[in-house]
């Protein structure tokens, strides 16, 4: 079938099966030309499908010739329909690792559920004995509580007021007013249940009780903190209570792997165009922002650019890995200089739907966030016919 992107607000109901399998291949080429690191060996990586789990698998597999586990949610293709983009990078994925000799197998389904982990052990135990890297890179906006059973639902809201500034409609480049008004405490602590610290332990602990984290084992989280132009809607939002629960976890968990020699990060990582960043208000016009400044400056980095940096530079030196007063991984440096962040902030003062295309790149952003459903991808013809139905190989039933 001929496969364009079809829109529904801050989501693409179509994927391109082609176009997601070079965007992955574009991405282990990259990692490739980098030259190899001395990484992890047997890597779990926990929502490996799209983004910064996806990096994270690539970065391990062609960096340092690990064979990895990847767990995810994603929707399957059925004749005439496609798959959830997901679907398509781990098939495209796995098909590229088999064919360079490389252990390549997934899960799919709900990572917050006791079955998954279960499944996820057992394969570990047959197939890998331990792992050595733990990657933890969920973003769901629901989660099922294992033990209650209750559902959990995350929101993108300030704390304590309404907040209102400037967005923009990436669809059309309005850029206008927005006001959010203010959480409640069940906003809060749902917040927290869903993408706080809570399930990254729960993983942690229960490899460690099957014997199946390695001497000597990391684990790393994602975050991110970001400007005080999006504090309020972001860090000091909602969100960032979460965030902060993540990154106070990450010390428990180091704690408790310390008879194992292994270690916990947070790796606090730039704002990136994602399905969740595009549907937060404020995040797409600071992105186009932040894109124009970090290009014409020469350090502009996409997710897979994040991730190499983070192996290369931070996690597998040989020495000490530097963190900053809390304790956390800092690879959103880049974003967070003082001249890049002062510029971006000069030019939020500018925007208007008027002024947005010269000094933004809401084009770049466009672009970002259809490349994430394999659309506007170099090398690819989209004029011709795909094939919807794709199998990932390694898929664990």
């Amino acid at each position: 079938m001929i496969i364009e992107p079809r829109m529904r607000g801050f989501i693409c109901l179509t994927a391109h099966p082609d176009g997601c399998a070079q965007n992955v291949k574009n991405q282990i080429e990259y990692v490739k030309s980098k030259g190899a690191i001395n990484g992890p060996k047997k890597v779990l990586v926990i929502g490996a499908s799209t983004g910064f789990g996806l990096a994270s698998r690539i970065s391990a597999a062609y960096g340092s010739g690990a064979a990895t586990i990847g767990v995810f949610f994603e929707k399957a293709p059925s004749p005439g329909k496609t798959a959830s983009p997901g679907w398509y990078n781990s098939a495209a994925f796995e098909k590229e690792a088999h064919a360079a000799g490389l252990y390549a197998k997934s899960i799919n389904g709900d990572a917050f559920s006791k079955e998954i982990k279960a499944k996820t052990i057992e394969l570990i135990k047959a197939d890998l004995g331990q792992v050595d890297l733990v990657i933890y890179s969920l973003a769901s906006p629901v989660r099922k509580h294992p033990d209650t059973e209750v559902l959990h639902r995350s929101t993108l809201k300030p704390i304590g007021h309404t907040y209102t500034n400037k967005t923009v409609d990436f669809h059309t480049g309005t850029v206008s007013e927005v006001s959010i008004e203010p959480a409640t405490e069940e906003d809060i602590e749902n917040t927290v249940a869903v993408m706080g610290g809570e399930d990254w332990a729960m993983w942690i602990d229960a490899l460690k009780a099957e014997n199946l984290l390695a001497e000597g084992a990391t684990t790393v989280a994602y975050s991110y903190i970001g400007p005080a132009l999006t504090e309020p809607v972001y860090r000091k939002g909602t969100i960032g209570r979460a965030k902060d629960d993540l990154e106070a976890t990450a010390f428990t968990i180091g704690d408790k792997l310390k008879d194992i020699n292994g270690k916990a990060y947070v790796s606090v990582n730039k704002a990136l165009v994602t399905q969740a960043s595009s549907a937060i208000p404020v995040i797409p016009l600071y992105i186009s922002l932040l894109y124009k400044v970090m290009k014409a400056e020469g350090i502009h980095e996409g997710t897979i650019e994040q991730i190499q940096r983070l192996y290369a530079e931070r996690l597998f030196t040989g020495n000490p890995v530097p963190v900053d007063e809390k304790g956390r991984i800092r690879i959103d440096d880049w974003e967070m200089r003082d001249d890049v962040q002062a510029k971006v902030a000069e030019l939020w003062e500018q925007a208007t739907t008027e002024t947005l295309p010269a000094i933004g790149d809401l084009a770049g952003y466009r672009s970002d966030f259809l490349s994430l459903f394999g659309f506007e991808i170099d090398k690819v013809d989209y004029q011709k016919e795909a094939n919807e139905v794709v199998e990932i190989e390694g898929l664990v039933e």
